[in-house]
């Protein structure tokens, strides 16, 4: 059977789905729930995935809230990765309630043809994206052996195939003083907020020698009891981020260095910390964008015009990219608006959101039956990944 008929029963299959992918949509938008604690949501998603004849396992990786759900079997084998938790606050302000449904809906539309094409199809439920956990997890516990790519397509307030994702290192730094009242005894005390704030300068006085591409941003999350009391304890999370992991640890070792000579300068105690696992740059694929690009244009998308390294952000998508060949395009959900906001949020429950949930479907089905029937397409695929490899 030729491709282009293949094609048009996938898309026929979503438009008969879009309502209950909708529904879906803004059930996760009016219950968001954190970072691995997804529980309705993995619950809903898992139920419509089992309806339509997946094979599901369940609280894989050691997370509760994570799922396997497949069908088909043998090779090529796709993976669409479906995110599903909120902000804090905010709720669904990255779209996850967009994302996750889209490749739910492109994994339930391959499936039907996968009869007719072989292959397999699995959609991973992948917990923690905001906190840079899951997909790591899920990578050490083998759920990504023997499947041939990976993607997922992420709501935005512009269309583009591909963006650049800066790798992200978590430190926390905890300093430790010693208490005494801040106007009887000063001279007693050891001021470990003093620690924190000259962390702070030391940082900001060399931006000026950072990359271009490199981020250094943190938050004071202690700073003292009283202000009569010395602070005894202080401390700091910071995010280091660049484009490549020479330049990530470079600057990580500088930023401790300023905390280093903190604690050295004020007499104080450091312990590092650092939260999760790093999150890697994204390996970006061209032959894996040329064909999303294709599926885009043959249903009428039209990509915008924007540098795909401005207004870089990190991912654990990252760490999935550095084993194998990874997309992550971003569909339209409404111009004007910016990721991490309420007003994002509020839009993904618009016809603006049921749009980008068909958009998103749509382009990531036509390109797993490209990637399963197109043999030759998919090595391109994988030798774009080899040579990323060096």
């Amino acid at each position: 059977m030729q491709i282009t008929e293949i094609k048009k029963q996938a898309l026929n299959i979503l438009d008969g789905i879009k309502e209950k992918l909708f529904s879906l949509s803004c059930d996760s938008y009016h219950n968001p729930e954190m970072g691995l604690k997804e529980f309705k949501t993995s619950a809903a998603c898992v139920s419509m995935l089992e309806e339509f004849g997946f094979k599901i396992d369940r609280g894989v990786a050691g997370m509760e809230t994570a799922f396997k759900a497949a069908f088909g079997s043998g090779r090529p084998a796709i993976s669409l990765l479906v995110e599903m938790d909120a902000l804090p606050q905010i709720g669904h302000g990255c779209g996850h309630n967009i994302s996750g449904l889209a490749s739910i809906g492109a994994a339930i539309a391959v499936s039907k043809v996968i009869p007719k094409i072989g292959g397999s199809i699995v959609a991973l439920g992948t917990p923690a994206e905001e906190i840079g956990v899951g997909k790591i997890a899920m990578i050490k516990a083998g759920l990504f052996n023997g499947l041939d790519a990976a993607m997922m397509a992420h709501p935005s307030s512009k269309r583009m195939v591909s963006r650049v994702f800066l790798g992200l290192i978590r430190l926390n730094l905890h300093f430790k003083g010693k208490p005494s009242h801040a106007s009887a005894y000063p001279e007693e005390g050891i001021n470990a907020l003093d620690a924190v704030i000259q962390t702070f300068n030391s940082i900001n006085a060399m931006r000026q020698q950072l990359r271009s591409d490199v981020r250094v941003h943190g938050i004071i999350t202690d700073g003292g009891v009283a202000p009569n009391i010395i602070p005894e304890k202080a401390s700091a999370s910071f995010y280091v981020r660049a484009k490549d992991l020479d330049e990530l640890y470079s600057v990580r070792e500088r930023v401790l260095n300023c905390a280093r000579g903190a604690a050295l300068a004020t007499d104080c105690e450091l312990t590092i910390e650092e939260g999760a696992d790093m999150n890697a740059p994204l390996k970006l694929n061209k032959a894996f964008a040329d064909i999303y690009r294709r599926q885009m244009e043959f249903l009428g998308f039209k990509e915008d015009d924007f540098p795909m390294d401005k207004n870089a952000g990190s991912s654990d998508i990252g760490n999935v990219s550095q084993v194998l060949p990874t997309t992550h395009p971003h569909i339209l959900l409404k111009r004007g608006i910016n990721i991490h906001t309420r007003e994002f949020a509020d839009a993904t429950i618009t016809e603006d959101g049921k749009n980008a949930i068909m958009e998103g479907a749509k382009c990531l089905a036509l390109t797993a039956v490209e990637l399963i029937m197109d043999r030759e397409a998919l090595e391109k695929v994988k030798t774009d990944f080899e040579i990323s490899k060096g």
